[in-house]
This record gives structure tokens, sequence and C-alpha cells, in this order.
């Protein structure tokens, strides 16, 4: 994958900053770790699932800001030291952040068979929907 430089277009750009920001992001997203699926449920509803094997409740934490949802999984206990013939499965702490566009809200999470659940809806005010003018 080709790394592209944005700074060029931050001199005549005004604005366009938190584009610019999620452009660099979705470069810089390294790694497959924890691997994930978006599912779209109906028109205004969406489901996240993190594969999050051998976490607990208590060691994962989610927190949403602004349009930002960030999901941390950090063990507690350090495993005992061990010898592996093969260790096939990630046992490290992770990051993932999940850009969320505008009138998105979280709805609920649920941890079930080692996979994280997140539900989202999208709610768009009264005020931002499209609506009928009638002409006199």
């Amino acid at each position: 994958m080709r790394n592209f430089d944005l700074s060029p277009l931050y001199r005549s750009a005004i604005g366009f900053d938190r584009l610019f920001n999620l452009i660099e992001s979705g470069q810089n997203q390294g790694g497959g770790y924890p691997p994930y699926n978006v599912e779209l449920v109906d028109e205004n509803h969406y489901r996240i699932a993190i594969a999050v094997a051998g976490f607990a409740e208590s060691e994962l934490e989610i927190t949403a800001q602004d349009n930002l949802l960030l999901v941390k999984g950090a063990r507690v206990n350090s495993p005992a030291e061990r010898t592996y013939l093969y260790q096939g499965i990630a046992e490290r702490n992770f990051e993932r952040k999940f850009q969320l566009a505008e009138h998105i809200q979280i709805k609920s999470a649920n941890l079930a068979n080692g996979l994280l659940y997140i539900d989202l809806q999208r709610i768009v005010p009264e005020s931002s929907k499209p609506r009928r003018i009638d002409i006199i």
C-alpha cells in the first residue's frame, strides 16, 4: 500500500483538517488485531462484532467521544510464563478506533461467546430530515 503525503494540501485547504486526519488515520491503521465485522442490520441500525476471545468484561473498555468510538482491551493479570510449542492465539492488549458518522449513537454492548457486540443506531433529528415545502 502506498503512503501519500498530504502536507501540501494543508497549506491551501482550510477547514478540511478533519478529512485529512481521517485519511491519514486510515492509512496508518496497523494490523488486523482484533478482527471485527461491521454489519448493516437495517437502514438505521448497525452492529460491530469484535473477536475478543480470552478477555473478560472487566478487561474491556468502550468509550465514545464526538464521532469516535474507541474499544480497548487490557489484561489485568499478566499470564504466567509459559513455554509454547506453537502460539497462534494472540494474548496482547489492543486499541481499535471506529470513526462514526454524524447522528450515530451507541445503543448497547454485550459480550457473548468471545465476541463483543456493539449496537449502533442512526437517529437523525427532525431539523435535519428533508421536509416538503408546499408551493402556494
